[in-house]
């Protein structure tokens, strides 16, 4: 068995934070971010017995603005 590292990417969404994996593609959510993070542990390591991973790259994390309606924000 090994370990490896992977990225969560978590945001919150109607009072829930939704984490997601970028390099399996798998989202779980939780009402903390602990537990959304635990979930989207396991949701990652249940996936991964079914369909194992070959290889992974770390995704490339950038920011950019955009121009948006002041009346929105």
């Amino acid at each position: 068995m090994t370990t490896k590292l992977f990225s969560a990417i978590i945001h919150l969404e109607e009072g829930v934070y939704v984490a997601e994996c970028p390099e399996v593609g798998t989202v779980s959510e939780g009402d903390t971010l602990d537990e959304a993070i635990a979930n989207l542990k396991e949701a990652t390591e249940l996936y991964l017995e079914e369909f194992p991973l070959k290889e992974t790259t770390k995704p490339l994390l950038t920011t950019f603005e955009a121009v948006v309606n002041a009346e929105t924000v």
